[in-house]
This record gives C-alpha cells, structure tokens and sequence, in this order.
C-alpha cells in the first residue's frame, strides 16, 4: 500500500519551542507557546498543510485545546480538499449524536472527515467531564460505542443493549457518505482488543522500531482472531533541514530552552500516568536529556515535557524519508505528523520530504509528477 500523509492542528496554540503545556488538562488555550490558535493563524496551517500535499490534519481533544468538532467545522469553507482527523471522546457524547454530528459533517465537508477515538487515559481529566468510570472500564464502554455508532449509521431503526448504552431506534436522516474511518489507539492489554474488532486504523506512538512491530504484530493477531484486518498508523513529530546538522541544531536548540524544573515536573507527572502509551513513552528518555536519539533519527526529546507523542525524526529530507520508509516497511500506511512550529515545519516536511518520498513511488499516483 502506499503512504498517507497527516498534518496536525496546534489548537492549543503554537511556537518555535516545544509547547510544553499544549497536551496538560491545565493550559490556556489562550496562552499556550507564542501563537494563539486563533481561527486566523490555524486557517494558515491548513491551508498550509493543503499545499504541501497532507491529506489531512489531526485535531486533538481535551480541555487543554479548542474544541476539535467546532474548530474543524470552521474551516470547510476555507481550504479546499484537506481532511480533518476530528478526535473525540466516547464517554461525554452519545453513539447517536456522534453518529449524526459525523453523518451532516460529511454532507457539509463533501465527505472529509475522519474518527479519531479517544477512550482517555487520564482519570482526572475524564472527570472533569464527569466521566468517573476506570481505566478498563472506558475500553469497554468504547467497543459498545463503537457498536452503535456503526448500528446507527445503518439503514434501518438500531437497537442496542449494553452494559454502558442502551439505544432503541437510533437512526440518522441519512447515513454518512462516505463512512469515515475510525482512528484509534492505546497500548493497553484492554486496548489491544478494541482496536482490532472496531477500529479502520490502529495508531500508535512514535517508539523504535521493533517496537512498533511488537504492538503491530500484537493488534494483528487479535484482528485475526476477530476476522478483521485492519490498517496501521504512526504519530511523530519531524524536524527536517537540507541538512543533518541543521536538524540537529535546531533540535538542541529547543532542548536548550526546556526548563530543568518543567522537565523534573513532567516526569513526575508522567510516573502517575494511568496511560500505558505514556509510561512507553516516558521511558524512551527517562527524564534524563544525556542520550535521547533512542534510535537512529528518531529523538525523545519532545517527551521530555510533552505528553502524548513525544519522539521526533530529526535529520536531513532524506533521512527523514529513509526512516518513514522503515516504518512503511513494517506495516505502517499511515503517518500523523507536526513540528514547531506548525505553519513552518509543514512546508519544510512538503517541500523537502515528500518529494523524495514521491520519487520513491510511496505515494499513490505522484512519482511521474515530481522532477527527477
């Protein structure tokens, strides 16, 4: 299969450094970094990310940024083909409303929107939303959700009796066209088994490669087992130059301006995570800044005070796109990208990355439309 290609919307807000509070419960979305993720700059992104050839962009969820549905929903009108990866939480809307939200987006949009589903890993900031069941217990409640999300989208009347829904009658005026597929992650032995029965794309966080071929290997099985097969995607942060050391500066230049105190925080915080993709995570780099390029071109310092993705590629176009192609090679069709800033690092990745990456006829339909 050929390769996908992702941007990310800094609905949090944006800058040149890491943003270190753009993935904490208690941020200011007003705040956060240099650039508010007002409607003005965040329109520059996509249609940024538009012109350097993403499909789509993933819009993140949580009380530490804009709303996903809204945001996206605002900027239809103003780009053209770009898909918007809207990430959501099952447990603060019904399978029937999402199923209609999804359902008008696609008749409003021409069909371009794609499920991110977040179950949550953070007890504190679920309950926020009032939200009080257990880790495993939201797993659960999302393969329900995930059952009657896809009843209702269905021709006829749906009924569903669970544990956690019971629905009678759940329709939508008219069923999605098309469908969009469902996103999903988490590391967990209760996540495993949710994403191979229910998911279109399994992703995952930016780990070594091998790796990532374990927890491949791992959701392949259970889709087996399932009578399901299922696609793979990846989360990364990239910083690409013309050249190695010019990635390289720029990365020891953000880890220069991360405060020690702000490092020694995060890690403290991430020990108490409930979240196994965290503690993964986490463990690349151990809250120590002496060895962090765990593997080659892929650095752990955005982890350092980031939560949720925390790796980047850092190298020159073509060691960024030989590291893309590894992961392709283990399965990977899919990559959900960012940098700092979000707007810049778009147009480094589309103007230098992609092209290679076409040339290599990784992407559908473009190798004779890239100069040799």
């Amino acid at each position: 299969m050929s390769i996908d290609l992702h941007w990310f919307l800094p609905t949090a807000g944006d800058g040149r450094g890491i943003v270190d509070n753009s993935n904490s419960s208690t941020a200011d979305p007003r705040t956060a970094g240099n650039r508010a993720p007002t409607l003005e700059y965040l329109t520059q992104v996509a249609r940024a990310a538009e012109q350097a050839g993403f499909t789509g962009v993933l819009t993140p969820t949580g009380t530490h940024c804009e709303d996903a549905w809204l945001t996206t929903a605002a900027l239809i009108p103003l780009t053209e083909r770009l898909k918007f990866l809207v990430a959501f939480r099952p447990g603060v809307i019904s399978p029937t409303l999402a199923a209609q939200m999804a359902a008008s987006y696609q008749r409003l949009s021409g069909g371009r929107l794609l499920l991110n589903v977040v179950t949550g890993g953070d007890s504190q900031e679920q309950r926020s939303y009032g939200d009080w069941l257990t880790k495993d217990q939201r797993y659960a409640r999302t393969a329900e959700f995930l059952q009657a999300l896809r009843g209702t989208w269905g021709e006829a009347p749906f009924d569903f009796d669970g544990e956690h829904y019971k629905l009678v009658g759940a329709t939508t005026s008219a069923p999605p066209n098309p469908v969009p597929p469902i996103y999903f992650g988490g590391s967990s032995a209760a996540a495993l088994p949710v994403a191979a029965g229910h998911a279109d794309v399994y992703l995952t966080w930016g780990e070594p490669p091998a790796q990532v071929a374990a927890k491949i290997a791992a959701v392949r099985e259970h889709a087996e087992r399932a009578g399901r097969t299922i696609r793979f995607g990846i989360r990364l942060h990239v910083i690409t130059r013309d050249t190695s050391r010019q990635a390289w500066d720029v990365a020891d230049t953000m880890l220069a301006g991360l405060d020690p105190t702000a490092v020694a925080e995060a890690s403290a915080r991430f020990a108490r995570s409930e979240s196994e993709g965290q503690r993964r995570m986490a463990a690349l780099h151990g809250g120590s800044t002496a060895s962090l390029e765990i593997s080659p071109n892929l650095w752990a310092g955005v982890g350092l005070v980031r939560g949720g993705a925390g790796t980047a590629l850092v190298g020159s176009h073509e060691e960024v796109a030989d590291r893309i192609e590894e992961y392709h090679s283990l399965g990977l069709d899919e990559f959900v990208l960012s940098g700092y800033p979000h707007l810049e690092e778009a147009y480094w990745f589309g103007e230098g990355v992609r092209p290679i990456l076409a040339r290599r006829g990784l992407l559908a339909g473009e190798r004779a439309l890239i100069p040799t």
